[in-house]
C-alpha cells in the first residue's frame, strides 16, 4: 500500500499545486477585477493602492504561475511572503489568533505556498515539460573521461 501511495505522490502534489494556484489566482482576480464577488464584498481595489492592489497582482500572477507549474518555487516563495506580510501587518495587530483577526486565509495560503517552495511543482507542471527528460529523471552524471596530463 505504501509503495502505491509513494508512486502517486508526484501526481497528488501536482493536483495540490493546481488547486492552490487556482484559488490564489481567483483571490487576486476578485480583488483586481471584481469577479467572483469582488474585493471586500463586491468592489475592486483602486490601482496602485498599497498594499492591497500589489498583493492582488502577486496573487493573480503568482497563482497563475503556480497553477501552471511554471517557476513554481519562485512564485510560491513570493506569494508565501506576501501572505505572511498580510497576516502580520494587516491581521495580527487586530488579535493574536487567526480566527479572531480574520487572517485564516492569509495563514493557510502562506503555509500552503511555502510547502510548494520546498517540494516543487510535482507532476503535471510546465517546469517539467519545458525542462525535458533531465527535469524528470534528475541531473545527468558528469562525463568522467580521464584528462591527459
Amino acid at each position: 500500500m505504501t509503495s502505491r501511495l509513494d508512486s502517486a505522490q508526484p501526481y497528488a502534489l501536482g493536483l495540490y499545486r493546481i488547486v492552490i494556484g487556482l484559488l490564489f489566482a481567483c483571490h487576486g482576480a476578485a480583488s483586481l477585477f471584481g469577479v467572483l464577488g469582488g474585493a471586500r464584498g463586491g468592489g475592486t481595489l483602486e490601482a496602485g493602492t498599497w498594499p492591497g492592489w500589489y498583493a492582488a497582482v502577486i496573487q493573480l500572477v503568482g497563482g497563475g504561475l503556480v497553477a501552471l507549474g511554471l517557476a513554481t518555487r519562485a512564485a510560491a516563495f513570493v506569494g508565501s511572503g506576501s501572505m505572511a506580510y498580510a497576516y502580520f501587518v494587516v491581521h495580527q495587530p487586530e488579535a493574536l489568533w487567526p480566527l479572531q483577526n480574520g487572517g485564516e486565509l492569509s495563514a493557510v495560503f502562506c503555509w500552503a505556498l511555502l510547502l510548494l517552495v520546498f517540494t516543487g511543482s510535482g507532476a503535471l507542471g510546465l517546469d517539467r515539460a519545458l525542462g525535458g527528460r533531465a527535469a524528470v529523471s534528475g541531473p545527468r552524471p558528469r562525463d568522467r573521461t580521464p584528462s591527459v596530463a
